[in-house]
């Protein structure tokens, strides 16, 4: 198989064990409390195969800031991710005014997810498109979404801007089996991190769950879902992003209804 994993279908919260709204189990809880642990979907599949020619699909729905979902993701007690709902975006060409060599980029759009890339220089990016590394101009890539730079949302250290470049200029060309990274996010993050963490296998996954991915629904409602790897965090987060706010939030009702009832069944029997 070789780097390449094979994609399942994600299991939504109805299927999987997770923890309370509050982050803590309650006490007569004897089932499992780790949260969505292997969960792959299509990802950047989603993002339109037209970059060669600058092109902008009219049927979007406009990003809405407050559709989105603040998170956090901790590996021990460590954060070592913290995004903001409703972060400010700019237009592809006022992005080019704000950025600089090893920048990564986001552009965001409601209903699909997020597309991560490097800004090399002269108006360029390298990103991780449709099972390729590929160099193109900024412009082309937003495809007429809104962006914005996200240096700091990882709290990791940058390697330096020339080796950043170096680590995504490097690899433009590799595809499909060449490639260790399963989504636009992992390649632009490691490139400017390098941590084997975001590769696909670059952790082992056995043992307990070191990392929790912590959704901040207001600031008296959170929750709590623990993984085996960053790149099964990613992942998850992404789909939380692609969704939107609002439908995460069913899904958690749904799932904790659904849970409840079963302990009463269980209980009556």
């Amino acid at each position: 198989m070789g780097n390449q994993v094979e994609k399942l279908t994600h299991l939504n919260y109805a299927e999987v064990p997770t923890s309370e709204p509050n982050g803590f189990d309650p006490e007569d809880d004897d089932g499992p409390r780790i949260g969505v642990s292997y969960i792959f979907s299509n990802d950047d599949d989603e993002q339109e195969d037209n970059l060669d020619r600058h092109a902008v699909n009219h049927e979007e729905k406009p990003f809405d800031p407050r559709d989105e979902l603040a998170c956090a993701i901790y590996y021990r007690e460590e954060c070592v991710y913290e995004t903001n709902a409703g972060a400010a975006t700019h237009s592809a060409e006022s992005l080019l005014n704000k950025c600089r060599p090893g920048d990564l980029l986001e552009f965001v759009a409601t209903g699909q997810y997020s597309h991560w890339a490097v800004y090399v220089g002269d108006f360029q990016v390298v990103h991780m498109h449709r099972a390729e590394i590929k160099n193109n101009f900024l412009t082309d890539v937003s495809q007429g979404k809104k962006g914005r730079i996200v240096n700091g949302l990882y709290r990791y250290r940058a390697l330096p801007p020339e080796v950043i470049v170096r680590n995504a200029v490097d690899h433009v060309g590799s595809r499909d089996r060449e490639l260790y990274w399963r989504n636009s996010e992992c390649f632009a993050a490691w490139c400017r991190f390098g941590k084997r963490e975001f590769k696909i296998g670059g952790e082992i996954r056995i043992g307990k769950q070191p990392y929790r991915l912590k959704l901040l629904f207001s600031e008296k409602n959170t929750h709590v879902l623990e993984f085996q790897s960053l790149e099964d965090v990613i992942m998850e987060k992404r789909r939380n992003d692609q969704i939107g706010k609002d439908a995460v939030t069913q899904e958690l009702a749904n799932h904790l209804n659904t849970t409840h009832e079963n302990k009463e069944e269980r209980f009556v029997n």
